[in-house]
């Protein structure tokens, strides 16, 4: 398992019109609180920069380096063009999902799940979100309410491609958070379910005072400063597929710096997202791993006890943040096609289960019981630190 380290973080100026002395400030504020800003961060899963790749190393990595081409453009009602990538059903079409990625992501996000799910006849739509990928203001926070917006007219769009199909919206972290708006919204276009994969949520009771006020005088002084990192204060595990963060790190539509103003506005949405939990309606599947390290458990456990009764909760004890990427991804992507395709089943994993244990039993305040059902896999190497 690669173990990537996350820095504190330094700050790189784009514009220079700041005022020496607010620099001085916003940085010292910054570096108080920047390791909380990445946890907050709950879909910043790019590993930590990497130094420039000897040549076998290259070489090795060559595919990861890979630029996929979109399947499709969807053009909004704005002009906003979002290159999309899209894995037909094989067979008979039994269902669509649109699919969001995560904080700092791309349409690339779903290379693992999209195949599997189009074997089982689901169809799978991947856009870069605004912000992200090779969408419009790459690199630039579109804001909470754009971002929903955008979120209602896509599925709209893939509705009208797909007549008569059952539509479901999956998001990844940051996509999970805007759908969990969207879905609270009593406007949100009609789809059989919604899928949130780790999605990011934090509470407001729950912040620190001194990181929020670090994080709004720095929107103030330096929006268009970049959060990068040279030092190594803490480890973050993303996933413990190699491979996968491989990929994410090399792939070129990931972004590697997170601009403060975008950092604030994802602090936005995962509050605004937490607040919307008990107002989702429809068909609703969350899925959470117990180790996340990015998407802290007790915010999880808060939104989970906030959510409708009928909303179904899957935990994996052995898995992390990027759900379905790691090396366990199967039995996640197996739950999701399970739930839409035989609704009325339990989850193939054991999930549930897990996750009502994990709930009863404090399973957020706390190391997770190694026999939960679906964590018996974490004991197979015989370690559990990837």
């Amino acid at each position: 398992m690669i173990r990537r380290t996350v820095p504190v973080w330094n700050l790189r100026p784009i514009s220079k019109t700041s005022v020496a002395s607010s620099v001085s400030v916003a940085r010292r504020l910054l570096r108080v609180a920047g390791a909380a800003a990445l946890l907050l961060s709950g879909c910043m899963a790019t590993p930590a920069h990497r130094p420039s790749p000897a040549p076998a190393e290259a070489a090795r990595h060559a595919a990861d380096h890979r630029l996929v081409p979109a399947d499709l453009r969807f053009t909004l009602s704005d002009g906003a063009v979002l290159p999309a990538r899209v894995w037909p059903a094989q067979g008979p079409e039994r269902a669509v999902v649109l699919a969001l990625h995560g904080f700092n992501d791309s349409r690339d996000a779903w290379e693992l799940p999209a195949p599997v799910l189009a074997a089982r006849g689901i169809t799978v739509y991947a856009p870069d979100q605004r912000g992200f990928g090779q969408a419009p203001m790459r690199g630039h926070w579109a804001g909470t309410d754009r971002m929903v917006a955008d979120a209602a007219e896509l599925a709209r769009q893939v509705a009208a491609r797909e007549p008569g199909v059952p539509l479901y919206l999956m998001g990844e972290s940051m996509g999970g958070a805007i759908l969990m708006c969207l879905a609270a919204r009593p406007d949100a276009p009609p789809v059989a379910g919604t899928i949130l994969l780790a999605p990011a949520v934090w509470s407001r009771d729950e912040m620190s005072p001194l990181l929020t006020a670090s994080l709004w005088t720095a929107t103030m002084l330096l929006p268009d400063w970049e959060l990068t990192g040279n030092e190594l204060p803490l480890h973050i595990v993303a996933s413990d597929n190699r491979d996968a963060l491989y990929r994410l790190a090399y792939d070129p539509l990931t972004l590697r710096a997170t601009r403060v103003a975008s950092l604030h506005g994802l602090v936005d949405l995962m509050t605004r997202a937490q607040d919307a939990a008990p107002r989702m309606h429809g068909p609703v599947l969350i899925a959470y791993g117990g180790r996340d390290q990015l998407v802290p458990a007790r915010a999880t456990a808060a939104a989970w006890a906030r959510l409708p009764d009928d909303v179904r909760r899957s935990f994996y004890p052995a898995g992390y943040h990027l759900l379905t990427r790691d090396r366990d991804r199967a039995a996640v992507t197996g739950d999701i096609a399970s739930w839409i395709l035989t609704p009325d089943l339990p989850l193939p994993s054991g999930g549930e289960i897990a996750a009502a244990t994990w709930m009863s039993d404090g399973g957020w305040d706390g190391t997770v019981p190694v026999w939960l059902p679906s964590g018996m896999d974490g004991l197979a190497d015989g370690s559990s630190d990837p």
